[in-house]
């Protein structure tokens, strides 16, 4: 029955548009279904959960960390999968059990409980999901994939606009347990009927070509040419596989940390959690109002230029946050953040297919995908640790540490008291007897 509706979905389209582009909406709306294996949900979640559980900050980090980088590594068996089943068939069993994740998640008793379903929420949302998803999208667009791409990540920047905020007020309202047994039906609702009644895996299965070219006679009577691309192992012997996942390694790792960390550390910087939760959204609406842009420029520029692009931002934008003291400042850091996202989400998506083909798209993708997990698990861990030796009152300096620096400071004054070699009126060579007397009190 669902093929037949399906396959009436494309016939009513007809020459009125490209079905691709019901895809991309497919796409868009999986993407902000991957909200509840984002950095941002979780990072309304941090404090309610430690305070429940009796857990610090910088344990919460290391969990994700871990089960992050658990999740890294099984997202190559995922994309084969895809490739096996193909992406409707495989997004139906991510979708179910994301769902089921985020009620195991919520009813969470210990620690070894969460750090279970943080690596479940990481593999099935952040992973697998994402990643399904833009497998799906690639096979219907090749010309215009950085657009179709672009649209597709407006889900993520509609995930950062609803998934905080609806998150905190549920947390506020029927606490944090409720809030995520809320949010796993809500991943059903919002995505198993599309995939269901409106998605094909690719063109060819409806006589149709990528972009909307139309199918030639010999298409028709099954005469399509083969979809082309490299293996897994051909894609692991060419040097810019390595480079490509270098790039989305550090932009993952970095990004992931500014999503984790964003309401924990504009509060602790002066901002209501309230307001610090909020720049999520004008990050979204940034991210949805330079997409387009962001697209076209995948398409129409060098692919490495682009990249370098993200880069940079992603680096101002570390920078940025650490400058946000007021609404004001934290609106320019929102900004900048919807723009980094805009670029990262577009990326990931692009530059698989760009570089090696649709043909075993899954698990190229799904290895790429990996390297970008394993950087985001990484992210929140130096962070973390930092926030709990602060907590801990740490200091760099030890107190007799401290106490020779307060000495050395004021033995500039002391040397021109004291006996030294004047070599010239510029230069002054001070005796061993001077440098043990600025170190240890007792020798002078």
């Amino acid at each position: 029955m669902s093929t037949s509706f399906r396959e009436s979905m494309v016939t009513a389209t007809g020459g009125r548009f490209f079905y691709g582009w019901v895809i991309v909406a497919v796409g868009s709306l999986g993407i902000l279904t991957s909200g509840p294996g984002q950095s941002h949900t979780f990072s309304v979640f941090l404090d309610p959960i430690g305070k429940d559980l009796g857990i610090s900050n910088a344990t919460l980090a290391s969990a994700y960390g871990v089960a992050t980088l658990v999740a890294a590594f099984l997202l190559p068996h995922m994309g084969k999968l895809i490739d096996k089943l193909g992406a409707r068939k495989g997004l139906m069993i991510i979708v179910a059990g994301l769902g089921l994740a985020c009620l195991f998640f919520g009813a969470a008793a210990n620690f070894l409980w969460l750090a279970v379903g943080f690596a479940l929420l990481r593999f099935l949302g952040q992973g697998s999901l994402m990643m399904g998803c833009a497998n799906l999208v690639s096979q219907w667009f090749s010309k215009s994939r950085g657009l179709a791409m672009s649209l597709m990540a407006l889900g993520f920047g509609a995930s950062m606009a609803l998934h905080p905020p609806l998150a905190q007020f549920l947390v506020n309202e029927i606490g944090w347990r409720n809030a995520w047994y809320v949010l796993g039906i809500f991943t059903w609702v919002t995505m198993l009927p599309p995939l269901l009644l409106l998605v094909f895996d690719k063109p060819e299965d409806v006589n149709l070509r990528p972009d909307g070219v139309p199918a030639t006679e010999a298409d028709k009577d099954g005469g399509a040419e083969e979809i082309s691309g490299l293996t897994l192992s051909e894609a692991l012997r060419v040097p810019t596989f390595y480079i490509l996942a270098l790039g989305w390694f550090a932009i993952a790792m970095l990004v992931t940390t500014l999503h984790f960390y964003q309401v924990k550390l504009l509060t602790a910087q002066g901002l209501s959690q309230e307001i610090s939760a909020s720049l999520f959204t004008i990050s979204a609406f940034t991210m949805v109002g330079v997409m387009p842009l962001v697209g076209r420029m995948f398409d129409k520029l060098r692919t490495r230029y682009v990249i370098a692009l993200a880069l940079i931002v992603t680096g101002v934008n570390l920078i940025g946050i650490t400058q946000v003291t007021s609404f004001s400042t934290g609106l320019v850091y929102a900004v900048l953040f919807g723009l980094n996202n805009a670029l990262s989400m577009t990326m990931f998506g692009y530059v698989w297919p760009r570089y090696f083909g649709r043909r075993h798209l899954g698990s190229i993708q799904g290895t790429g995908q990996m390297v970008g997990v394993f950087g985001a698990s990484l992210g929140p861990l130096p962070v973390g640790l930092a926030n709990a030796l602060s907590a801990a009152g740490w200091q760099p300096l030890a107190p007799h540490a401290h106490r020779r620096r307060t000495r050395l400071s004021s033995f500039g004054s002391d040397v021109g008291r004291r006996p030294a070699l004047q070599l010239s009126g510029a230069v002054t060579i001070v005796t061993r007897s001077q440098c043990r007397a600025a170190l240890d009190p007792n020798s002078a």
